[in-house]
């Protein structure tokens, strides 16, 4: 449960939406890596807050406590403190496993790809942290999935807001958790579970109502810099200065049309340290409607500077941000649109197929083909010895494929090769060494 194959046409789809992801992270100048599925539970306990819960843990295999990885992020901080390393740009895209409720319609499985893009280093500050909303905002709208919300917070603003709303230490990453909802449940389902379950106070729980349902842009910071509270709490004041410096990076790069600054955003995972972001997709129901409604969270991530040093011997830390694309929830919506259209993905890369329209011609279609392989251009032939040629241009056109070579007894007395463009049905006759080299490669793609 959770899981699924993947048909050709699913595959396919999914090997063009991590293309156009991995081209941005190339062209921003990351390197790959890859970690292993497995870690030491040692690892990931303690970092992912109360979704601890959802990691896969194994029995013991020969001495050790294992689990699947939750994410990509912990791997690539304990990388990173094995090999010593203060300074990488790096992207990895792997599966992570988490034991939650699948939700398949809406992109939720057990077993799923993340796409992670991350920036390891001492810089000045919020100049990485602008690249990583950058990337997320070029990879958003190179996708074309229609309009989009980028969530922008701080850690350190919520905590500060907890703490001058009366909030104890030891409850900041539960009710963090908690406010963490307000994207799925309202206000009061939100405040009734911090009275409730988490033990606050009604008046602490109203007085930070009264922060996290504010959202806005640069004059959001500028007012809550001369709240009276919030100004003269030491974190609140260091996360929206670095807030109000990110803004002004995003104003250069054109993006803010884009991005809210979002006081409701909390992302419950412990390793957070300053900046949190999130994307939502937004559609409108109706022509009526205003506000647009999110159709869920497709990216997520944000500034971890302790991680680092939780897996080094000597507690050294390197400050990280990063990013992560849910490549399965796109993928999901891009399947449902094309399944709506009727559009069809095709599944092979093929060029050209070869054919005959006599029988007894294999040897000619065999030694055809294997130049045509020889000179790096993809071809395919039927595993028929003598087939219709009917048959044989009905698989171009099931397949998709866009030329036919066909060889047939008077092409071989000539020496030349008949070219088909398959959708056009326009055939043109030429000698085989003008073709392969001049040719077919203009008509890749086409």
């Amino acid at each position: 449960q959770g899981t699924r194959d993947h048909p050709p046409a699913h595959t396919a789809l999914r090997d063009r939406l991590l293309a156009a992801v991995v081209a941005c992270f190339k062209r921003h100048g990351a390197v790959a890596i890859d970690t292993p599925v497995l870690e030491l539970r040692e690892t990931l306990m303690g970092k992912y807050g109360e979704e601890v819960k959802l990691i896969y843990e194994l029995q013991d295999q020969g001495g050790e406590l294992l689990a699947l990885r939750y994410d990509l992020t912990v791997p690539f901080a304990r990388y990173l403190a094995m090999n010593k390393i203060t300074n990488m740009k790096r992207y990895h895209i792997a599966k992570v496993y988490r034991r939650d409720n699948p939700a398949t319609t809406r992109g939720r499985y057990r077993e799923f790809y993340q796409c992670d893009f991350d920036i390891a280093g001492q810089f000045d500050p919020m100049i990485p942290d602008a690249e990583c909303l950058k990337i997320l905002h070029e990879i958003l709208s190179d996708l074309q999935l229609g309009d989009f919300l980028i969530k922008v917070n701080d850690r350190r603003i919520l905590n500060g807001i907890f703490a001058v709303c009366g909030i104890p230490e030891s409850k900041f990453i539960t009710t963090c958790c908690t406010v963490d909802k307000l994207d799925k449940v309202p206000w009061e389902e939100v405040r009734s579970e911090m009275v409730g379950e988490k033990g606050l106070s009604p008046e602490a729980a109203d007085h930070i109502g009264e922060y996290v349902q504010l959202h806005g842009g640069l004059e959001l910071i500028e007012r809550l810099l001369q709240d009276p509270k919030l100004s003269q709490n030491k974190l609140a004041k260091e996360g929206l200065g670095d807030m109000k410096l990110l803004f002004e990076y995003l104003t250069l790069f054109g993006i803010t049309g884009e991005i809210s600054f979002d006081l409701s955003l909390a992302r419950g995972l412990d390793y957070y340290t300053g900046v949190i972001f999130e994307a939502v997709l937004l559609q409108q129901e109706n022509d009526h409607v205003e506000e647009p409604v999110s159709v869920g969270s497709v990216a997520g991530g944000g500034r971890y500077d302790g991680l680092v040093g939780m897996f080094d011997p000597k507690g050294r830390k390197v400050p990280c941000v990063g990013v992560s694309i849910g490549i399965e929830r796109i993928f999901s919506i891009l399947e449902q649109r094309m399944k709506a259209s009727g559009e069809k993905v095709r599944t092979t890369e093929t060029e050209v197929l070869v054919a005959t329209p006599h029988k007894h011609l294999l040897a000619a279609r065999l030694k055809l083909i294997s130049e045509l392989w020889g000179a790096g251009i993809k071809a395919e032939m039927l595993y028929k010895k003598d087939p219709k040629l009917l048959k044989q241009l009905q698989y171009c056109e099931d397949t998709g494929i866009p030329l036919a070579a066909i060889v047939g007894e008077q092409e071989l007395t000539d020496g030349v090769v008949k070219l088909r463009d398959v959708a056009t049905r326009v055939e043109v006759r030429m000698p085989f060494l003008y073709l392969l080299p001049k040719v077919l490669p203009k008509c890749r793609g086409c």
